[in-house]
């Protein structure tokens, strides 16, 4: 229990010294945060369209599954690998690199739907594109932000950061619902462009002289296995990892559920699946603002909301109708955000400088490149036995993650009583 002690008297620290304020104080995280928000809010608009055009092409959720599997396949294979590219290389210059060619994809993807010439394949090839720099783009954006603060403001910027990513997710659907209705689904692609092209400006205008920069780590032996033995031999990394592989595995699959829930469910079609991802966005913006504001960190608090996220999940499970279900929607969302920015505050600031982007580069394939399994089941399930059991199966996540997040802390509980004797 001594580490979680320390863990708490540090996050009032925080919290004095390191409020909502002080962080937008700082220029460049104002300006990177900027960028990414906007980027974020395309990125949701290209998603929902994605998610609707593959429906429209094939009106098979096991097909939409196979395609978000895709997408997300290379940050299961590569992120490992990519976190120490990251720990090698000036994290801006990847983000640069990422954006620009995620940009590009987007603006040919958008070309082709208006032209009408779209085929299945190349929402494939797309997909691919879009995991291979995600793979690379995730790790470098969370190794950053401890580059643009100051070490009191890290565990407000990192919440911060987790809750205008959520921004988009209640922004996105909304605008990707009046691109759809007016222009059409290829002007989401269009409109994605559009933001990673801010964001390569956003980029462009960090002032390198304020930048807490580490130093790149030296190529060396086994530096991606140093990094697995650093995750391995601490609590406040190795269980975090773990409860995000079940919880993005079986539950954070929104991409495939919310759809199917929404289509064939609830018989809301479109504009129930926007309004219900919306709904789920501004939950988690809402509880963001109070986390922002009373930060927290370390397993046992993460072991907690992921209690209390698997008991919203519940009651989206079992809602019948789209009032009740955009109301759950909301509270999953404001337990989502918690529960990613806890576990994301807990490995960054558990991880050594020079094993930043390695450390990340795990929490990205338990989170993101878990997808390519999590999607083909939930797919499947949906499939199979409908919108509320794919939803169902994020419960078990959940429960599957409190299980062995509490006997990971009851494990390095242990050990450091036996250090202590």
């Amino acid at each position: 229990m001594r580490h979680d002690t320390g863990s708490a008297a540090t996050s009032v620290v925080a919290v004095r010294r390191g409020g909502v304020r002080d962080v937008f104080g700082v220029p460049n995280y104002r300006r990177f945060v900027s960028g990414q928000s906007l980027s974020l809010i395309g990125s949701w608009a290209e998603t929902i369209a994605l998610a609707l055009l593959v429906l429209q092409l094939t009106r098979s959720p096991l097909v939409l599954g196979l395609v978000m599997s895709t997408r997300y396949l290379p940050v299961l294979l590569a992120t490992p690998y990519a976190g120490l590219i990251v720990d090698r290389s000036d994290k801006r210059r990847v983000l640069t690199v990422t954006n620009a060619v995620l940009g590009l994809t987007s603006l040919g993807m958008g070309l082709s739907v208006l032209a009408g010439t779209i085929a299945l394949w190349q929402i494939f090839v797309a997909a691919a594109v879009f995991g291979v720099m995600t793979a690379l783009d995730n790790p470098a954006r969370m190794a950053l932000i401890p580059e643009l603060v100051d070490p009191q403001l890290l565990r407000s910027a990192i919440t911060i950061n987790s809750m205008m990513a959520n921004v988009g997710r209640a922004l996105g659907p909304a605008v990707a619902a009046g691109l759809i209705r007016w222009h059409g689904l290829g002007w989401c692609y269009l409109f994605n462009a559009l933001t990673f092209a801010l964001v390569v400006v956003a980029l462009a205008a960090l002032d390198g002289r304020q930048m807490h920069r580490t130093a790149p780590a030296g190529r060396g032996k086994r530096q991606l296995r140093e990094g697995l033995a650093v995750a391995r031999s601490n609590r406040d990394i190795a269980g975090p990892l773990v409860m995000m592989a079940f919880v993005g595995t079986l539950t954070y699959e929104f991409e495939t559920s919310l759809p199917v829930f929404a289509e064939q469910t609830l018989k809301a079609g479109v504009d129930g699946y926007a309004w219900l991802t919306t709904a789920f966005g501004v939950g988690s913006v809402l509880t963001g603002l109070l986390i922002a504001r009373w930060p927290i960190t370390g397993l046992a608090p993460m072991i907690r909301v992921t209690v209390l996220y698997g008991a919203t999940m519940l009651l989206l499970t079992v809602s019948s109708g789209l009032p009740v279900a955009l109301v759950s929607a909301g509270l999953v969302g404001g337990a989502s955000i918690a529960f990613l920015t806890t576990g994301n505050s807990t490995i960054q600031l558990a991880a050594p400088p020079q094993m930043r982007g390695r450390v990340t580069g795990l929490w990205t394939t338990a989170f993101i490149g878990s997808t390519p399994l999590g999607a083909v089941i939930i797919g499947a399930v949906a499939h199979r036995f409908g919108g509320h059991a794919g939803l169902a199966a994020g419960v078990i996540g959940c429960a599957l993650a409190v299980i062995l997040g509490t006997v990971i802390h009851r494990r390095g509980s242990r050990r450091d009583a036996d250090q202590i004797t």
